[in-house]
């Protein structure tokens, strides 16, 4: 897994060095808050939180967005993981993540990664339903 470090909502530096070995790790990669797609997807692993725990998973969502930007979202939608803001997309360059609509929005993905630091699973696709589904299949199985 690319090394990294990005501010969360709470403007803490979070890096992936202090994650990796403490249990499956999925990284969801959004284009930006309180958007349609965006919200739902955010909203559905908030909806499947209790089940990514009881696996041991630790859930990390990226947009570009600021720190005030996800404190408000997350607020908002009671959003109970870290959100962490990549507003050069430099993380998202490092995992390959493409934009979307001529480069200029932030693709989605989401990435599970185990105890080693291994990707396990990768999700590229427009259905956000389809990110938590396949992402808690992998971390219960890991």
């Amino acid at each position: 897994m690319p090394v990294f470090t990005l501010p969360s909502a709470s403007g803490a530096a979070v890096s992936s060095n202090d994650l990796v070995g403490k249990g499956p790790l999925v990284l969801y990669f959004y284009p930006k808050d309180e958007t349609l797609g965006c919200t739902i997807e955010s909203c559905a692993f908030r909806d499947q939180y209790a089940e990514f725990l009881a696996a041991g998973a630790t859930i990390l969502g990226i947009s570009p967005d600021s720190p005030d930007s996800h404190r408000s979202f997350a607020a908002h939608h009671k959003l109970p993981f870290t959100l962490l803001s990549d507003p050069r997309r430099s993380v998202f360059e490092l995992f390959g993540v493409a934009s979307d609509f001529l480069g200029l929005v932030p693709g989605r993905e989401t990435f599970v990664v185990d105890r080693a630091g291994i990707v396990r699973h990768h999700v590229d696709s427009p259905f956000p339903a389809k990110h938590v589904r396949e992402a808690l299949a992998t971390v219960t199985s890991l």
